[in-house]
């Protein structure tokens, strides 16, 4: 009932339409023709509720037909070589895999969870186990599932195209959680590709194989009031930034990184003694090469098979919510890398990436660039955005390198870029897609949320989309950072010359709603470790850190901190070795430590040094231009008359009788210093650890108090009335 064309392209694995051939076949006088493609087997049966009828083979390659007496449900008896026999069902008898609305909804770009219909599925259909599998290819002229089940050839299984959304599916009985699998491509052309990883496989081997593994589908966290109002703007907002692999590592065990049942028993304990609000975890998505840290992800579905199995993460995530804790991940949209096996060509095409090398490869990284002009491709992203948030119960999503993806001529010279449709240098389609996934996730997902990593003046990335902004939450603010870092790093003789390298940042400190950040990018690539970079003795090169962490804590903004600079670990760090917890050992470093602990519950406990970070109705003050003796002094204030005084001192004296104005009669409370000699510092501070205000003007205000500064220390002083 083949003509010579079908049984060719079947034999060859090249037929783009195999229910078209395959499976059962009504005709017109009752009877249904069954076909089967087969190869290896020596004999096979038709099983059904009339009996069984043997099908004849009509090509030595494994070609089976033969009719049945009624439609309705069959399996197959199949007869291998050696007489071996096996009882399968047809996957050539299910129907389609993806309903209307959903191909509908993917074509248009439009469906909120594609991932619920793309990928592989365990499922149940007709009542037969196995899992279905549906893969975005539009422009392949064969695609097929390959896997341990199937002898990884791909002749044996090969998917029905939907064409009006391009996406090929398949529904295999018998396939269950843990198998391997990927796909195997033939381009328009007929060439064979490199066999895929599955761009929405839930689960991957670990790595260096690269096959995508069958895995359930996460249940829906529902949404928690508790977890909203700790996410909210006006909450205290401490991160600890963290890379899973090299936190601690187990050196009795081949110096083996801990797996996610582990972290949440270490690391959330220890995240919660030190007094952190939220953890942002550098990318744990599924990614081939350990020296990308994660940024070159291929599993925008997947938790990296390094650490355990999806289900663990989730038990991480949920452990560290029952801590009080929040968790943020990094989330990668802007590129991904080439490895053959991944999104590049998919499909024999530039399906995931700009065509043009001008638009879709990255020089800093060579990587390749998602093309965020195809509803497609922001339909995927979108889709990961919200997977993580919803099925993982993570808090919000850190999105890497935003400046990248705003700007075609970034990194680029004149003439190695495209300008927009205006002729500018926006990526208009990526702030399209930025907008999209922060109102989506603003609507589906409102206790989340998104934090941008952008350095440039973008204006409003953390604004309302409605009000013309991004819709971030919150942006990094890489201005601060680096003036800061510039300043602190200077001897205190050339300080005086770049005061305002520490004041620069509220001129613009209410422009955006900022995040301080003390990330991992500022102590590797030979910067060193933050304490590398302070000047003087190894006394001062301690007193300094402390000072400039006092002046962070204090400073308006939520705050960022790398794992490791909360001791105050002496090299930079490398992503292959454990943080060098031996150092807490030694008083000085033992005293950061204590003082960040310290830090953190003097930050949560203070409305004033929180609740009002985004407006300047939370700051005032005191003296910004006593740059000759490098003081600055300013108020925060909360939202219910709270007041905090912070005095910051970065010359290496003692500041006796120092009289600053205060915006209210009272006493002011020593709440901490960071000379105290419990961390490490020389104990000098104002006596009883208290002033009282005096109708003594100073500073433009009619009271004042007098303290004893101490050197290269801040210090906090709480209002009481």
């Amino acid at each position: 009932m083949l003509n010579d064309d079908d049984i060719q392209s079947l034999c060859q694995g090249r037929h783009g339409d195999p229910f078209s051939v395959l499976g059962p076949h009504l005709q017109a006088d009752g009877r249904t023709w069954v076909r089967a493609f087969l190869p290896g087997a020596t004999a096979v049966e038709a099983v059904s509720g009339s009996g069984r009828v043997t099908l004849d083979q009509c090509h030595a390659d494994g070609i089976f037909e033969g009719t049945l007496p009624a439609d309705g449900p069959y399996r197959l008896q199949v007869v291998w070589p050696g007489g071996v026999s096996t009882l399968i069902d047809d996957p050539y008898r299910f129907g389609a895999v993806l309903g209307e609305m959903d191909a509908w909804l993917l074509a248009e770009g439009s469906h909120l969870r594609p991932y619920e219909m793309l990928g592989a599925t365990p499922r149940e259909m007709e009542g037969v186990a196995g899992t279905s599998f549906a893969v975005w290819a539009p422009n392949a002229s064969r695609v097929s599932v390959v896997g341990d089940f199937n002898l990884w050839d791909g002749r044996r299984h090969p998917m029905r195209l939907r064409r009006e959304c391009g996406v090929w599916e398949l529904f295999l009985p018998g396939v269950h959680v843990g198998e391997r699998y990927k796909f195997e491509l033939l381009d328009r052309d007929g060439a064979l590709l490199p066999q895929k990883a599955d761009p929405f496989a839930r689960q991957a081997e670990l790595r260096p194989a690269t096959a995508s593994v069958v895995a359930v589908m996460p249940p829906v966290a529902p949404p928690s009031p508790e977890r909203q109002a700790a996410n909210a703007l006006d909450a205290p907002m401490s991160i600890y930034e963290v890379h899973l692999a090299s936190w601690r590592r187990k050196p009795e065990q081949d110096d083996r990184w801990l797996n996610w049942d582990e972290l949440a028993e270490d690391l959330v304990a220890y995240a919660r003694d030190m007094g952190y609000t939220h953890l942002e975890l550098m990318p744990v998505s599924e990614h081939p090469f350990d020296g990308s840290w994660g940024y070159q992800t291929l599993g925008q579905y997947a938790p990296t098979a390094r650490f355990g199995h999806a289900a663990g993460f989730r038990r991480f995530v949920d452990s560290a919510h029952a801590a009080g804790i929040g968790v943020l991940l990094d989330w990668v949209p802007a590129h991904f890398p080439t490895d053959d096996w991944g999104l590049a060509r998919f499909d024999g095409t530039c399906l995931y990436e700009y065509a043009d090398p001008r638009e879709g490869f990255h020089n800093d990284w060579n990587t390749l660039i998602y093309n965020f002009g195809r509803t497609e491709v922001r339909n995927f992203l979108v889709g990961s955005a919200l997977y993580w948030l919803e099925r993982f119960n993570v808090d919000g999503l850190r999105v890497d390198a935003v400046a990248s993806m705003l700007y075609r001529d970034y990194s680029r010279k004149a003439g190695e870029w495209i300008p927009n449709a205006h002729g500018g240098r926006e990526n208009l389609e990526a702030i399209a897609f930025l907008k999209r996934t922060n109102e989506v996730i603003g609507v589906e997902r409102p206790q989340a949320v998104t934090l941008a990593e952008e350095s440039t003046a973008f204006p409003a990335v953390s604004r309302p989309t409605y009000a013309g902004g991004l819709g971030f939450h919150y942006k990094w603010n890489m201005g601060w950072m680096h003036d800061t870092l510039a300043y602190i790093s200077r001897d205190p003789i050339h300080r005086p010359y770049h005061h305002g390298e520490m004041t620069f940042g509220l001129v613009y400190a209410f422009n955006e709603n900022f995040v301080l950040p003390l990330s991992h990018d500022e102590v590797v690539h030979g910067k060193g470790s933050l304490l590398a970079k302070m000047p003087g003795d190894r006394w001062q090169q301690f007193a300094n850190l402390r000072a400039y962490y006092g002046f962070m804590f204090g400073h308006p903004g939520k705050k960022l901190m790398f794992m490791g600079c909360e001791f105050a670990q002496d090299r930079e760090w490398n992503h292959d070795h454990s943080l060098d917890w031996h150092l807490l050992g030694d008083a000085s470093h033992a005293g950061v430590q204590r003082l960040v602990r310290d830090l953190n519950r003097l930050y949560r406990a203070s409305p004033a040094l929180y609740s009002q970070d985004f407006t300047g109705a939370g700051f005032e003050w005191i003296d910004h231009d006593d740059a000759r003796r490098s003081l600055l002094s300013f108020v925060r204030k909360g939202r219910d008359g709270q007041m905090m005084l912070v005095v910051c001192n970065f010359a290496p004296v003692v500041h006796h009788g120092l009289r600053l104005g205060v915006p209210a009669p009272g006493q002011w409370l020593e709440r901490l210093n960071t000379d105290s000699a419990y961390y490490g510092g020389s104990n000098v501070g104002t006596p009883l650890g208290a002033a009282t205000a005096e109708a003594v003007p100073s500073h433009g205000r009619p009271q004042s108090v007098l303290l004893t500064v101490p050197p290269l220390a801040t210090v906090f002083l709480e209002w009481t009335s």
